[in-house]
């Protein structure tokens, strides 16, 4: 199967990637969920992560016009799970949020996989440009990263009090997630496809 060549990205898309616009949307509604946990409890820490999640999404759009996919999984999943907290008076569900939509997204790429078709540009909204080989072995490490962060949650929530698991959620999952993508250069490095605008002139 031939995987499209991504072309350079576009202002909008090149905003959308901005590192860090990406990280403030990201970590701005797990800061507010851990503070709120911390000064008032569990359950108003809920609420106020389904509206910083909805926020995020929306100033996303408003500034980039364009909305990556686990960003939208994961708005849906914290107010479809953050929800059923508030119904049901428990705090299980908001803690198998990441457990749940962690395995979707391995589960996808890891099936998706398996019939010849690499999803990970569109999952990490990708505009990078590597050979088929590189996006196959790219797509099996993050498919596999994805089971471990779900199991990660398994245990910590299990094993450990809220709060632990709260400040784990906002304050481990990142670092985590962000070292494994810096191990992941060489291999992008490897397989990267250049654009012939960038490769010398013969004259």
């Amino acid at each position: 199967m031939t995987i499209p060549d991504h072309k350079s990205p576009s202002p909008v898309a090149s905003a959308a990637q901005n590192p860090t616009l990406k990280l403030i949307l990201e970590m701005g509604p797990l800061v507010a969920f851990f503070i709120t946990n911390w000064k008032f409890g569990i359950f108003p820490a809920t609420g106020v992560l389904m509206a910083c999640v909805v926020l995020a999404l929306a100033v996303s759009w408003v500034m980039t016009k364009h909305l990556p996919v686990m960003p939208v999984v994961t708005c849906v999943a914290v107010v479809f799970f953050g929800a059923l907290t508030f119904v049901f008076q428990d705090e299980l569900f908001i803690k198998l949020k990441p457990t749940i939509v962690n395995s979707i997204f391995g589960a996808v790429l890891l099936g998706a996989l398996a019939f010849g078709k690499p999803l990970l540009p569109i999952v990490l909204d990708s505009v990078m440009r590597l050979t088929e080989e590189g996006w196959r072995k790219l797509t099996l490490r993050w498919g596999v990263f994805f089971f471990v962060l779900a199991a990660l949650n398994e245990i910590v929530w299990r094993t450990q009090t809220t709060d632990f698991w709260v400040s784990f959620k906002a304050f481990g999952i990142m670092p985590v997630t962000i070292a494994f993508a810096l191990a992941q250069v060489p291999l992008i490095l490897k397989h990267e496809l250049k654009d012939e605008a960038e490769q010398p002139e013969h004259w």
